[in-house]
């Protein structure tokens, strides 16, 4: 495979890494803030929000982090290896925290009578799109073990 051929998918996984911390730094606090000004009665909840938020953007920027690595293991010839095993491990296991993240922000939400039903399907678009990223990095680090298992059987016979 040529080197670089995988520049668009790197520059993609990059740029939703900016925006999202853009959106960290400048869009939550400004919006937080807007809200509990305009909801006193739900401001008690502001920094909890918050921090689930971030708490939810560490395994995000770690999983984009794993993609650039699992994308330059294959610019340089190395996909079948252990090191793309892992990596698509970790993308799967922060899917999976960023799933049970917003499972728990969602019911403490309903527990305080403070989930709007917008925010609540934007927070369920995320759960799914989470579990559907899990099951796929699943589905291809298996396949990938599988393959890795049949080349070293295959250099053993040769």
């Amino acid at each position: 495979m040529k080197r670089g051929s995988t520049i668009f998918l790197k520059t993609a996984v990059f740029l939703i890494g900016v925006i999202v911390l853009a959106l960290c730094i400048f869009l939550l606090p400004w919006l937080a803030n807007d809200t509990a000004e305009m909801f006193p009665e739900f401001a008690y909840l502001q920094y909890p929000v918050l921090i689930g938020l971030y708490l939810t953007a560490i395994p995000l920027f770690i999983s984009l982090y794993q993609a650039i690595r699992l994308l330059r293991f294959i610019d340089n010839e190395d996909a079948f290896s252990e090191s793309s095993v892992n990596s698509l491990n970790l993308i799967k296991y922060c899917a999976v925290i960023i799933s049970i993240l917003y499972v728990i922000g969602s019911i403490l939400l309903m527990s305080q009578s403070a989930l709007h039903p917008g925010i609540a399907i934007i927070g369920f678009i995320i759960i799914f799109a989470s579990v559907v990223i899990a099951v796929f990095a699943g589905v291809l680090q298996k396949l990938l073990r599988n393959a890795i298992d049949i080349k070293s059987e295959n250099d053993l016979t040769v």
